[in-house]
């Protein structure tokens, strides 16, 4: 499925308060309803995708989620009818005027046929579906089945050390409106963005349903002196000019600690020299990225009066 913006589609910023969201659904549905544009084809798109994004969005558990994993991520974990599931069209467009006895039919065809009663939608809990209807038998069983308790994620800030040798680290986390804590183990080599499943230790089961997992999303916190790319490691080194035009040896941190490194004489700025097996472990796997150290050379940015010759007495030989 196509990635789909739901606060774009509704014309709203993505922390728009539930009253903003309300608003702006009416209004979008009030404009493309089908009985205001018969046999309009681009009007009755457009009016299912509103009501797609409402459904999310007015519902706090899928916007979260849906902000949690993005428009692909959601659409692997809610089909069409688990958005529209417990959604109430009647409620909000009730003294509009319009009909809605087969807006449901409109979203998804003629087959999911849908009937809304106005009259009595705070006393039973919304409308009801046809008897008979594929879709209405099947919502009938599953309002009894047990259901898992949603994901919950977490972000989750390390340092690179910890990121590249792994680490037991304490979390503490809220669960249920109560405070948990935990030992996590951080896997050596693990990468930013990926994420990390602790099973039953997210949200509470319906319907005696099993809870939900626990998730760790890994950021991996900037470091001073390195820069990861893939399993390599970036160092750079600043040298003098006369270090780089007669050569020399330098010593430059790697996370196993500093190691001495020629420095060949003519060496460019900007030149990479390769550190092997001094980058990151591989993640779930053996051996270790590259290390390369980047040799910037210095250009002096005050000079005394001996050294000011000294160029002098170089640049006269070209240099």
């Amino acid at each position: 499925m196509e990635d789909r913006d739901y606060y774009k589609i509704l014309g709203v910023d993505r922390n728009a308060s539930e009253e903003e969201i309300k608003r702006a659904y009416r209004k979008l549905a009030l404009k493309y309803h089908p009985d205001r544009n018969r046999g309009d084809k681009n009007a009755e798109e457009h009016f299912k995708l509103i009501n797609e994004a409402y459904a999310v969005l007015s519902d706090k558990e899928k916007r979260q989620q849906y902000d949690t994993f993005g428009s692909a991520g959601f659409h692997q974990r809610f089909s069409q009818e688990d958005i529209f599931r417990g959604f109430d069209f009647g409620d909000i467009l009730k003294d509009s005027g319009f009909s809605s006895d087969d807006i449901f039919g409109t979203l998804f065809g003629r087959g999911f046929k849908r009937k809304f009663h106005f009259g009595d939608f705070g006393a039973r809990g919304g409308p009801s579906y046809e008897y008979g209807s594929p879709w209405g038998e099947a919502f009938q069983r599953e309002a009894h089945t047990p259901q898992k308790g949603d994901d919950v994620i977490y972000e989750l800030y390390i340092t690179m050390e910890e990121a590249a040798f792994g680490a037991d680290k304490k979390v503490s986390f809220r669960r249920d409106g109560r405070l948990e804590r935990i030992t996590l183990k951080i896997p050596p080599g693990i990468g930013a963005e990926k994420r990390l499943r602790i099973g039953g230790k997210g949200s509470t089961g319906k319907k005696g349903g099993p809870r939900g997992d626990l998730f760790f999303r890994i950021h991996i916190q900037p470091h001073s002196l390195f820069q990861r790319e893939g399993d390599d490691l970036i160092i750079e080194k600043e040298v003098t000019f006369s270090q780089a035009a007669l050569g020399a040896e330098v010593e430059v941190p790697t996370l196993d600690g500093g190691r001495r490194v020629k420095i060949r004489s003519g060496t460019q700025s900007h030149t990479k020299l390769r550190l092997r097996n001094h980058g990151f472990p591989h993640f779930k796997g053996s051996g270790r990225g590259d290390g390369f150290v980047k040799v910037i050379v210095k250009t002096p940015k005050r000079l005394s009066q001996r050294q000011r010759k000294l160029f002098e007495e170089l640049s006269k030989e070209e240099l």
